[in-house]
């Protein structure tokens, strides 16, 4: 009897044995497939992410680059529209130039200068008029008071000026000089006997 006993004790614990391998194989079937079955699903089962669009470009900022071009094609139309000025001149006056110019000082032609023509006809003084048969004759001062006979066309000045005539009261000089368009003229110096500021009869 007691054999008996023994031996069903052994046959239960090896079916405790089986059932429990079965058991812990099905849990761990069912780990596996519920493993499985997540990374399915968040791996390739899901639906996919929508597909990134680009923002389109707003028209302000288009508007902002073709302004600058309307601009220019402006001012290249203008610069186009805007007459040429030319200043031609040939035959006018210069208008920087005075209207009364100075003639330079102009040295005889001769290489001998007489006393006379190293001084300006404004440092001479007339102090005598003779009047003679053939032709008169008149007597000048310089500063240091020395004395020179003029008659008619005696050289004199530094202008290249010659006695033109010798009146009663006066001599007649004339001198060369150019004007502002560059031709000569002549210019006529008077020296009187007696000025007109300090009276007397002329």
């Amino acid at each position: 009897m007691r054999r008996k006993k023994l031996e069903r004790e052994r046959v239960w614990r090896k079916r405790l044995k089986a059932f429990r391998g079965l058991r812990g194989s099905r849990i761990i079937l069912l780990a596996i497939s519920a493993v499985f079955l997540f990374l399915v699903s968040h791996c390739g089962g899901g639906t996919p992410p929508p597909p990134v669009v680009p923002k389109a470009k707003t028209p302000v900022a288009e508007k902002k680059k073709a302004e600058p071009v309307q601009v220019a094609e402006k001012k290249e139309v203008a610069k186009k529209e805007e007459p040429e000025f030319s200043y031609n001149p040939a035959g006018k006056a210069d208008p920087f130039k005075p209207f009364i110019q100075l003639a330079p000082e102009k040295l005889p032609k001769s290489a001998f200068l007489t006393p006379l023509q190293k001084y300006d006809i404004s440092q001479l003084k007339l102090v005598a008029i003779i009047m003679l048969p053939e032709g008169n004759v008149a007597l000048v001062e310089d500063q240091q008071g020395r004395g020179y006979f003029l008659k008619r066309g005696t050289a004199i000045g530094r202008r290249d000026g010659k006695v033109k005539s010798i009146l009663k009261d006066r001599v007649i000089i004339e001198e060369a000089f150019s004007d502002v368009f560059g031709q000569a003229k002549m210019n006529e110096i008077s020296l009187f006997l007696h000025r007109p500021e300090e009276g007397g009869e002329s």
